[in-house]
């Protein structure tokens, strides 16, 4: 079985004070960097000062699935390229503690991105650098199929509308009424019925 590409990122979080007494902190989401061995593998925090924080979440492994060639597809072609971050704010915390933000997942596919919105999570989204872009451009010229275009029905097979746009049919039977004798087959002959 052949192993899916894949690339090792790390999560950078950002706290930021504001001038809110309900809620005196936001997080947001900074950047996602490929990883690098120094990360080691704990949360850490990178810049702590009374305006800002920056906290460093290492060890996620974003892998490139066939099936979701789409997905990458609709990610390349919108203007900017990107990461997506699924993250959820911890609940339990000391009094007087600011709830850490802690990333759940990454993915450089539009439909999970769609599918963390549509489930209620937090979802954020930061520019992919160039050479991520470039491998999943590759990625997604060797595996995406696009949908067949559907086939144009003929005109045969458009719905029959009267002069004035309603619905219409046509019937095979022979017309019926017009009159005693052959009144029927002339009334056929003249484009049948009433001109009214």
């Amino acid at each position: 079985m052949t192993e899916r590409p894949y690339t090792d990122v790390a999560v950078i979080m950002r706290r930021e004070h504001i001038d809110n007494r309900w809620q005196p902190w936001r997080w947001s989401l900074a950047e996602v960097v490929i990883h690098e061995p120094a990360f080691g593998t704990e949360p850490r925090p990178l810049i702590q000062d009374e305006r800002e924080q920056r906290w460093l979440f290492p060890g996620f492994r974003v892998e490139l699935f066939r099936d979701d060639a789409e997905g990458y597809h609709l990610n390349l072609t919108s203007p900017a390229p990107c990461w997506f971050v699924m993250w959820r704010q911890d609940e339990d915390t000391g009094a007087g503690e600011v709830p850490m933000a802690r990333p759940v997942a990454v993915s450089l596919s539009y439909h999970d991105a769609g599918r963390w919105l549509d489930a209620q999570e937090t979802v954020e989204q930061v520019p992919a650098d160039a050479e991520v872009v470039e491998a999943l451009r590759a990625f997604v010229a060797e595996h995406y199929q696009p949908e067949p275009k559907r086939r144009k029905r003929p005109e045969s097979f458009r719905t029959l509308q009267d002069r004035f746009g309603n619905p219409a049919s046509v019937s095979t039977d022979k017309p019926r009424g017009g009159g005693g004798g052959g009144g029927g087959h002339a009334g056929g002959a003249r484009g049948g019925g009433d001109h009214g």
